[in-house]
């Protein structure tokens, strides 16, 4: 009863500086043996097919963890998240309303940490304090960012793995900060992988288990995650507000394409993956990614978790040996 759950990358800071454990459901989902158990779940519940499998996901794991309250990015991430959190309210599942300012208006955003800040019972100060404190944990994450795509020691799944956690931290931020120095420490030592073909990944993390995995295996290596690497705040900024603004997810295309465009080119990526989710709104957006990014370009769809279908294998090799 102590866990605070989400829906999307809200500030945790708040979460932490309540004395709550912060819990990222999608990683739940996705990070159990058999996530195509709790999409099944929702199914039986009523969710229809055709929507799409995180939210089934986001759905049944909710159901599981009983968390103490639920915050639900309103704006800014999935257009089914009202839907999904009157179907949790129905079932005694406390919801917390966040949303991101579409116009990134500074003002905006300031009033939802507030509006956050005051239903913890917590002072704005406090979640600041945090704020600095996290800092320094962020700051491996860039560490190992770095030594995935400019010294090539740090493989694309697991720079991932480390950054897909930094939305919560996997509830213990002090833990997450030892695990990720130790790991630091042993890939300093590694010899530099071979370069076989640089890809980014761009859009939301994927609902297949196995693709860097296959990618390795193809010969090219993942030396940007976007959105991973979004969920770790890759940036300096003073307070809470700015650190949120900065976050590129929630505000579009175009925001996110600024980002973009700049780690490729420094990062001499080779081609793009662009992963979209079935029946997600942003699958529209690959239009946009498609005309702006002037580099090969493959967009892989999934729908259900579990490992890569054979066509979408068979795709995949294709565009690695055009780029080799």
């Amino acid at each position: 009863m102590n866990q605070i759950a989400f829906t999307s990358t809200v500030p945790v800071e708040i979460i932490i500086a309540a004395r709550k454990i912060p819990v990222d459901l999608n990683n739940v989902f996705i990070s159990l043996d058999r996530p195509q158990d709790l999409v099944a779940m929702a199914e039986t519940a009523g969710y229809p097919r055709t929507t799409c499998g995180w939210i089934k996901g986001l759905y049944a794991a909710a159901l599981s963890q009983k968390p103490e309250g639920l915050i639900a990015v309103m704006e800014g991430d999935c257009s089914n998240t009202q839907a999904l959190m009157e179907t949790l309210e129905i079932k005694g599942i406390t919801t917390i309303p966040f949303a991101y300012p579409f116009d990134r208006d500074p003002e905006s955003m300031e009033l939802q940490i507030k509006k956050l800040c005051s239903y913890f019972g917590v002072e704005l100060e406090q979640a600041e304090k945090v704020k600095k404190e996290l800092d320094a944990v962020r700051a491996l994450c860039l560490e190992l960012d770095c030594l995935t795509w400019r010294e090539n020691v740090v493989s694309g799944e697991e720079n991932h793995l480390f950054l897909v956690n930094s939305s919560d931290f996997n509830g213990n931020p002090a833990e997450y900060a030892e695990k990720l120095e130790i790991f630091l420490e042993k890939a300093k030592r590694r010899a530099a992988c071979p370069e076989p073909v640089r890809l980014a990944y761009i859009g939301v993390p994927p609902i297949f288990t196995d693709l860097y995995k296959t990618l390795s295996v193809l010969g090219a290596r993942v030396v940007y995650n976007e959105v991973q690497r979004q969920f770790s705040m890759p940036f300096h900024t003073a307070t809470l507000a700015e650190q949120y603004l900065a976050y590129t997810y929630p505000y579009g295309a175009f925001a996110r394409l600024e980002d973009i465009k700049k780690e490729i080119a420094v990062r001499k990526v080779d081609g793009i993956i662009h992963y979209t989710q079935s029946f997600c709104y942003r699958q529209i957006e690959d239009i946009i990614y498609r005309d702006q990014l002037k580099l090969p370009f493959i967009t892989l769809e999934g729908d259900q978790p579990g490992v890569l279908d054979a066509r979408s294998r068979m795709r995949l090799e294709a565009f690695i040996s055009m780029l080799k």
